[in-house]
């Protein structure tokens, strides 16, 4: 069957979130949801959300799930917003707590903070089938980004997170940690793998100089003309461009805030006596 996709574009971080639905029962998954985040002045907002919740309710649709592709260092989840208001699951691949293990350490945070992934309602294990109205969908495990990532497949389409991008622009970083090129080349290759017309969802774009922004391509497009990750490219040139490539780039504006939360499934951290809740920034630590 083929899903009804909608995509949400926050031009801010440069994420694209996604609700996809079965037309005949008009069931509903939400991806990678944003939050707004003012990192000057720490505020959060729900302008993303919002909008993306008007949506939902002018087509009638039926929120099962709210899935996250991994714990994204870019953006913060509005997850748990979004379940408050329209129902739904919180779920993720279930590698998250290796990924929760390493940045409980980094942020130093105490006993209270579990990390067996029991901030989400769900865990979902490589190859496992969810139900969406009519429709059944499939995660499949594409680690390497992160140790945790998972995309999930819905009819002929895929969302593939950070593994992929557009093919002028390449495949997804692995030097955070737990990340992994050799692994992120397998995660890939297992992609790729697909019947040649699926279309794949990304879950980030930048634009060029030659186009506007673009989330959407096929397996067939990424094959022949991924620069980084095509059928000509085997997995000892792309480590070797993976690596040195990671070497040159900055740490995402976000990812401290984002992580902190992304980790907790969106919630914040425990309001502290004066009513407020905080963010740590480790010095030195990444």
């Amino acid at each position: 069957m083929t899903p009804d996709v909608k995509a949400f574009f926050d031009p801010d971080t440069f994420t694209v979130s996604y609700v996809v639905s079965d037309p005949t029962s008009l069931s509903a998954a939400i991806i990678d949801p944003v939050l707004d985040y003012d990192a000057k002045s720490g505020r959060t907002d729900t302008r993303n959300a919002d909008a993306l919740i008007a949506w939902v309710r002018e087509q009638g649709l039926k929120v099962a799930w709210i899935l996250e592709t991994h714990v994204h260092a870019d953006h913060l989840s509005a997850a748990v917003y979004l379940r408050e208001k329209l129902g739904g699951e919180i779920a993720i691949g279930a590698g998250v707590p290796l990924v929760q293990q390493t940045f409980k350490t980094l942020f130093n945070e105490g006993d209270d903070f579990p990390i067996d992934g029991s901030q989400f309602d769900v865990l979902l294990g490589d190859n496992e089938l969810i139900a969406l109205g009519n429709m059944e969908g499939r995660v499949l495990y594409t680690p390497g980004h992160t140790p945790a990532c998972a995309s999930y497949i819905f009819g002929d389409v895929a969302f593939v997170g950070d593994t992929l991008f557009m093919p002028d622009y390449g495949t997804a970083r692995c030097d955070f940690p737990g990340g992994d090129a050799r692994t992120l080349y397998a995660s890939i290759r297992r992609i790729l793998d697909l019947p040649s017309g699926t279309r794949l969802f990304t879950c980030h774009d930048y634009g060029t100089d030659e186009r506007d922004f673009a989330w959407e391509s096929t397996v067939a497009e990424q094959r022949a003309g991924n620069i980084h990750v095509n059928d000509a490219v085997g997995v000892d040139d792309f480590i070797k461009m993976r690596e040195s490539r990671d070497a040159t780039l900055a740490m995402p504006q976000l990812i401290l805030p984002a992580v902190q939360i992304n980790m907790r499934a969106g919630h914040m951290p425990s309001v502290e006596d004066n009513g407020l809740s905080y963010l740590k920034i480790p010095l030195n630590g990444i």
